[in-house]
């Protein structure tokens, strides 16, 4: 018979979904059930246009503007706000055009961001944003340093704004019954969880193409922004129309796989545990095999050490896609899997899996996901703006998960066992400090 902790109603979802995860804060600016909420979106790479097409499918989002120093992007964005609700073309006019995101922010009509720049500019602009008395969608990883986030989250607070991260798997119906086993002890005593994306590419990767100048379509000192000056390089821009921006390859600008997808794989192993941050970290990896012109590695493992006596793990290889074999698994190449002494249970985008161990009551399951993750990110992001509640995304949330992620890469650069105070978000080794921290590059400051 399976395990009854396993009966899991579609209400308690819902509930989860809804409310599980939210504490009020009153600012005085609730809005009704049927306001307009004015949004402006600065960032219109592939991302951006995702989240963008997310917002619209629901009908109190009016695109106030849309906002890039990329010509191209900054079109194609417009041409997007011009479609209807289901995507069809000319349904709308089309939203105005802004090259400088100030302009965004001091447009007291606009009611929210949703910033999808480069990550390198994801906290100066949401703190900003905050400052400006707007919400906030930021996507993640919300920084390239821990104490950007922590920044970051002392910006919500302060100015009362609701901030919803793009780690969209927490709004996915599936994610939540997944995790909420784990929580319930359905699949017993967990004492290591495995989290890894996995591929097979081309060691040739990007290429090594030569600095140069900047496209005329382009602002490259204001996509540079607070990141230290560089020569335009094509790579570093990373504009691909078959692939998302390759400027996450650099250190500069983000953390490449690690954070890329760690944060997601790894969120959702820390949503299971009430958001528990790591004590200790190690990694090793580097271009074993990738001859581009990239910093960050492509093959990496990293170790996280838990207070509550469980170790996880992210693993990431780019050239071997094969990644589990056999079963009810075979072919994921992406996920978080708990292992606990009476089950394991997988859990990726598609579905949840969980697989007894020899001896248990529970049976052997799978459950697919059941709603668009990303769309009903969009819906709790707007129902949060109303009732001035945390969304599920909150970003003290957010900046947990990317604080793990950013461990890892500063253990693997430091080749240290970082010991972690997640409290004093300090580490035991001194070595740590210079990248916990970054430099601005003047005029830009980031200030609460």
């Amino acid at each position: 018979m399976p395990d009854s902790r396993l009966n899991f109603e579609r209400r308690d979802l819902i509930k989860l979904g809804a409310a599980a995860f939210t504490t009020a804060i009153f600012t005085g600016n609730v809005k009704g059930a049927n306001d307009r909420i004015r949004v402006s979106f600065i960032g219109t790479g592939r991302q951006g246009q995702g989240n963008m097409g997310s917002a619209m499918a629901h009908p109190e989002v009016e695109v106030a503007s849309v906002c890039d120093i990329y010509q191209p992007n900054l079109e194609k964005a417009q041409a997007r706000s011009a479609r209807g609700p289901n995507g069809e073309p000319g349904a709308r006019q089309p939203a105005k055009g802004v090259k400088d995101f100030r302009e965004v922010l001091a447009d007291k009509s606009i009611d929210a961001v949703c910033i999808a720049s480069p990550d390198h500019w994801h906290a100066y602009m949401s703190v900003e944003a905050c400052k400006a008395g707007k919400d906030v969608y930021v996507e993640k990883p919300i920084s390239v340093a821990v104490d950007e986030g922590r920044k970051m989250v002392q910006a919500a607070r302060k100015y009362n704004r609701v901030v919803q991260v793009g780690t969209q798997q927490r709004s996915g119906v599936h994610f939540q019954k997944a995790t909420q086993l784990v929580k319930e002890g359905a699949i017993g005593k967990v004492t290591f969880i495995r989290t890894f994306n996995y591929g097979n590419g081309s060691p040739e990767g990007i290429g090594n193409p030569a600095d140069a100048a900047a496209p005329s379509d382009l602002d490259w000192q204001m996509w540079l922004g607070p990141a230290p000056e560089r020569p335009f390089n094509k790579n570093r821009f990373g504009v691909d129309p078959n692939a998302f921006s390759h400027f996450r390859w650099f250190w500069d600008y983000a953390g490449g796989m690690m954070t890329d997808w760690g944060v997601h794989v790894l969120d959702i192993a820390q949503m299971a545990f009430d958001e528990l941050a790591p004590k200790s970290v190690t990694a090793i990896g580097g271009k074993y095999v990738i001859k581009d012109n990239r910093d960050t590695p492509d093959t990496l493992q990293v170790t996280y050490e838990y207070p509550n006596g469980m170790i996880a793990t992210y693993e990431n290889r780019m050239f071997n896609g094969n990644a589990l074999y056999g079963g009810p698994l075979a072919g994921r190449t992406y996920g978080t899997i708990f292992h606990g002494d009476k089950g394991t249970l997988f859990v990726d985008r598609a579905s949840y899996v969980l697989l007894p161990e020899k001896g248990s009551s529970l049976t052997e399951t799978t459950v697919l996901s059941s709603n668009n993750h990303g769309r009903d990110h969009w819906r709790n992001f707007l129902d949060c703006i109303k009732t001035r509640n945390k969304p599920v995304s909150d970003i003290e949330n957010g900046h947990r998960s990317t604080s793990t992620a950013l461990l890892g890469n500063i253990a693997l650069r430091t080749g240290l066992r970082l010991d972690w105070n997640a409290e004093k978000e300090v580490a035991a080794q001194p070595q740590a400090k210079p990248y916990l921290e970054r430099k601005y590059r003047k005029p830009w400051e980031l200030k609460v």
